[in-house]
């Protein structure tokens, strides 16, 4: 599953070509940042999972917390 600042591919690219985005926000809406240009990008969460298309990297998260 998701989680906040993983990286992830959408099925269809960015207008600038790029086609990785990072999770900024989590919540009832997800806001995503463009890896290319940027640009922010808010959309349901039900959007959201239908336009993923896999996971690129996972954040990395402290353990010692």
């Amino acid at each position: 599953m998701y989680d906040l600042h993983d990286i992830v591919e959408m099925k269809k690219p960015h207008a600038c070509g790029a086609n990785s985005w990072e999770i900024i926000r989590m919540g009832a809406d997800i806001k995503v940042k463009c890896q290319g240009c940027g640009h922010i990008v808010m959309m349901s969460r039900r959007d959201f999972e239908k336009r993923m298309k896999k996971i690129l990297q996972h954040a990395e998260h402290d353990q010692d917390a």
